[in-house]
């Protein structure tokens, strides 16, 4: 997946008028994880549950380093966007959960073996948001022959 696929569905996620900040946000990193493959993708109101933050956006990964790749690439897009990172954790390669807080929303990535362990899922009684089926898989390049793709 190209950098400049990545910037641009993450620009337009950013400008798209159903969305406020911080939602727009935390849908646009959503939309990064369902890309990079993450499944049972969740993002949480939690505005009137939690002081910790308005969103909770939630992935499971198959393994820590499709984890860390996904994690990156938040963090990366999120720098992009000048939002701050305010902690990580479980960046290390034996991790099975990832916890980026970014002020606003909060990203949790878990590798789907250990995320009922953790039930970050069940935690409060908060409302999700919809995620578009189209945020969990790329079309950059459908279409496209194999020798365009790079691949030969």
């Amino acid at each position: 997946m190209s950098a400049e696929y990545i910037e641009k569905n993450v620009d337009e996620i950013e400008k798209d008028s159903n969305y406020e900040f911080p939602l727009n946000m935390a849908m646009a990193s959503a939309w990064i994880l369902g890309n990079f493959k993450g499944i049972n993708l969740k993002v949480i109101d939690t505005r009137n549950v939690s002081s910790l933050a308005d969103y909770y956006v939630l992935a499971s990964a198959s393994n820590s380093t499709q984890a860390r790749s996904m994690a990156d690439q938040v963090m990366q897009q999120m720098k992009r966007k000048d939002l701050n990172v305010v902690s990580k954790e479980g960046l290390n390669d034996t991790a099975d959960w990832i916890l980026i807080d970014l002020g606003d929303f909060i990203v949790h990535i878990f590798q789907e073996s250990s995320r009922d362990v953790y039930d970050i899922d069940g935690l409060w009684d908060a409302p999700q948001v919809e995620i578009p089926n189209e945020y969990y898989h790329g079309e950059e390049e459908s279409g496209a022959s194999d020798e365009d793709k790079g691949y030969f």
